[in-house]
């Protein structure tokens, strides 16, 4: 799990929000739970689980 949180703020159209949340809660899952799980495939897709020891090293 991070250690550390940002803020993520973004535009969807109201239908498609209220479709998601119920989408969500039938898997018994926030929608924030839901979009951190397809940002981490998505970034792990591209660039591979071990992708935070790439950025890591770029940092220091």
């Amino acid at each position: 799990m991070e250690n550390r949180t940002a803020r993520l703020t973004l535009l969807i159209d109201p239908d498609k929000k209220k479709v998601f949340e119920a989408l969500c809660k039938q898997e018994d899952v926030t929608p924030s739970q839901k979009v951190r799980q397809f940002i981490r495939e998505f970034v792990e897709e591209r660039l591979g689980p071990d992708w935070r020891d790439n950025v890591d090293s770029e940092n220091n």
